[in-house]
């Protein structure tokens, strides 16, 4: 904790360091938000999110996206002392980049796909910090272009809270790189991938979804390939169309541990698992 107190220091002595325009356009320092790569899911967090979907304020995290047609800029959620409203946006979130880490592949994918709106979810709070500080300053440094306006990040702890931000069949695509492999057996309860969490993926996917997956470690590559071919509503992608995707290329090179791997010579092991319709009931 002192050691997290002393980078948080540090970094708003650099702040004050910079001009008003530098703090708007600065790119944030790893170094002041660097934090220990492993947490507990299972932990007590200090967190915040939603009672449900309808009540989450995307529009504080995509303002160049509130729906500016309606009749109401706001729409009443559940009744509270306090009022609360959310505006709506114009489209919903489509992507989620779950354990985003610093970032890497939002940014990559975000100019590449500017229509869609893009969500890194991160349990550390340093690192959400550092994500959500460097996209306001390439909101800030593309000002003219508009790029950046697509992508937001927000802390969460997705094994637990996942259905609290997403309605049924609302996304279009959903990241895991590179996971905690959580090497010992008494600790595989805690990866993100497991039957009862394939079932929430499945549940905000929409049909023809995709779950892209990497990670440098064989077994737990093998983990998730068993656990998501075992699932009745996913079937693995073939490599050949893995190999045209774009997102699968992007994936492979842009994440801080892909850029790591790659400089100690690793292997990247990826697979791709896309959401079946649900069968008719009879």
């Amino acid at each position: 904790m002192a050691g997290e107190a002393n980078k948080k220091q540090k970094r708003e002595e650099y702040r004050k360091s910079l001009s008003k325009e530098q703090q708007k356009l600065a790119l944030p320092k790893k170094k002041f938000y660097r934090q220990r790569a492993h947490a507990n899911p299972f932990s007590d967090h200090s967190l915040t999110y939603p009672a449900s979907p309808a009540s989450m304020d995307w529009a504080s995290y995509y303002p160049a996206f509130v729906a500016k047609n309606e009749e109401s800029e706001y729409v009443a959620t559940q009744p509270r002392e306090d009022t609360l409203a959310v505006r709506k946006l114009s489209k919903a979130v489509e992507i989620a980049d779950i354990g985003c880490g610093f970032g890497g592949l939002l940014f990559a994918l975000a100019p590449r796909l500017p229509e869609t709106l893009l969500v890194g979810m991160e349990i550390r709070t340093s690192v959400t910090e550092f994500v959500q500080e460097k996209i306001r300053a390439m909101r800030s440094q593309n000002v003219s272009r508009g790029e950046y306006q697509n992508v937001a990040c927000l802390r969460a702890n997705t094994m637990k809270f996942l259905p609290n931000f997403f309605t049924k069949s609302q996304l279009s695509k959903i990241f895991l790189c590179f996971p905690d492999p959580h090497f010992k057996t008494r600790k595989h309860k805690a990866r993100i991938v497991s039957t009862t969490l394939n079932s929430e993926y499945a549940y905000v996917l929409k049909p023809g979804g995709i779950v892209y997956t990497i990670t440098d470690v064989e077994d737990l590559h093998n983990w998730m390939v068993e656990h998501f071919v075992a699932h009745p509503s996913f079937e693995r992608v073939g490599e050949e169309e893995q190999e045209k995707d774009v997102c699968v290329q992007v994936m492979r090179t842009e994440t801080e541990e892909g850029k790591k791997v790659e400089r100690n010579g690793g292997h990247k092991f990826v697979a791709c698992f896309r959401r079946l319709e649900d069968p008719t009931w009879p």
